[in-house]
């Protein structure tokens, strides 16, 4: 009843929209991942897909099910979006959360073969220490070229651009939201505002894309690029590489949403991104989000789904992606014996949410 009370008219409301005279930054992007970006444009305004990160890998109290999702279990559908992470790549098997990198690509094909969004995020090692992401000492100017750690560098590009060629369904690419070097208002990461300079961070992106998309030839990935909270659109803009290098403009906000923190300058932050994805001519998306343990009554619907659509401007974000459900005290999203499961029932079956069911075909041209 979900799919054909729902993606009817929304079909027909996406079919009869006007999409943008729009291109990915990529010029050689794939005719899939082209699509892709142009139906995300069609998206805006019209519904809010629900992601969920590493949610076909494991759960609570399920590790590397067969076609399981925690958010299946409680509303009987997929996410749209899935969320995974880079991070360990080259040097284990598997990545920071635990995740095998072979099961991975397989997962992520599978989301695409369901129709649903893949994104990658990336918590790279500090090149110059060995630490992890939150060893800030500073390592960008290192990096970048001419630097003493370049080549170091060029090496981990290396391995995601292995990694990602090897993303195929049927012989083509899968296309994947690329959001490296994300939270960078921030500075808990050694790539954010108290490691490095704008100039530093801008030519750090720079040559990453243009590596990955020109030197490497990977044309399967929109780029996104994604802040942590940010005061006003100069802040938000402070180092943003150029609309010539990014295809979604994202903000990660776990502040605004926590028991402490107040949802409406979540929809104040959000109205201001859209209002950036409007003059950029971009799409907006709430790329990380969630309350642990969701302890807030009816945090879904109340704190969630209304701040986002409280103004016409945040309502045009396309996404939001809550983090992972890792043990029963660290969870970002709904499971069936959670107290927050039937308020996700009550989100699920709003109109204005979008799951892998409610979508339309995002890979082929309208």
């Amino acid at each position: 009843m979900h799919f054909s009370v729902r993606i009817l008219p929304f079909l027909l409301m996406l079919s009869a929209l006007q999409l943008p005279a729009q291109s990915p930054t990529d010029p050689q992007a794939t005719e899939e991942t082209r699509n892709l970006y142009l139906n995300l444009h069609g998206l805006r305004g019209r519904g809010l897909m629900f992601g969920h990160q590493d949610a076909l890998a494991y759960g609570i109290g399920w590790n590397a099910a067969r076609l399981r999702a925690d958010v299946n279990d409680v509303c009987g559908d997929f996410p749209a979006v899935f969320g995974w992470d880079l991070s360990k790549l080259g040097s284990r098997r598997f990545n920071i959360d635990t995740v095998s990198f072979r099961k991975m690509r397989k997962w992520m094909i599978h989301a695409y073969e369901m129709g649903g969004i893949n994104t990658i995020s990336w918590h790279l090692d500090n090149p110059l220490t060995g630490g992890d992401s939150w060893d800030t000492t500073p390592a960008v100017p290192a990096i970048l070229p001419g630097g003493p750690l370049h080549a170091e560098y060029v090496k981990r590009l290396d391995e995601v651009a292995d990694y990602i060629e090897k993303i195929q369904s049927k012989g083509r690419p899968v296309p994947i939201i690329f959001r490296p070097f994300h939270e960078h208002t921030g500075g808990w990461f050694w790539w954010g505002a108290n490691q490095c300079t704008p100039e530093q961070y801008k030519a750090l992106w720079h040559f990453t894309v243009k590596y990955l998309r020109d030197t490497r030839g990977l044309h399967n990935l929109l780029y996104a690029y994604s802040t942590d909270i940010f005061t006003d659109k100069a802040h938000y803009l402070e180092r943003y590489p150029g609309d010539e290098y990014v295809d979604l403009m994202g903000m990660d906000d776990y502040h605004d949403v926590s028991p402490k923190g107040n949802p409406a300058d979540l929809t104040r932050r959000l109205a201001m991104l859209g209002e950036l994805a409007r003059e950029h001519n971009k799409v907006a998306a709430l790329t990380e989000t969630g309350q642990n343990t969701i302890s807030t009554p009816n945090w879904w619907t109340d704190v969630l789904l209304n701040a986002v659509k409280s103004d016409s401007l945040s309502s045009e974000i396309v996404y939001a992606l809550v983090w992972r459900n890792d043990r029963p005290d660290h969870v970002f999203g709904p499971y069936p014996a959670h107290p927050s499961a039937s308020d996700f029932v009550r989100f699920y079956e709003d109109s204005s949410t979008l799951f892998i069911r409610d979508l339309p075909p995002l890979y082929r041209a309208k």
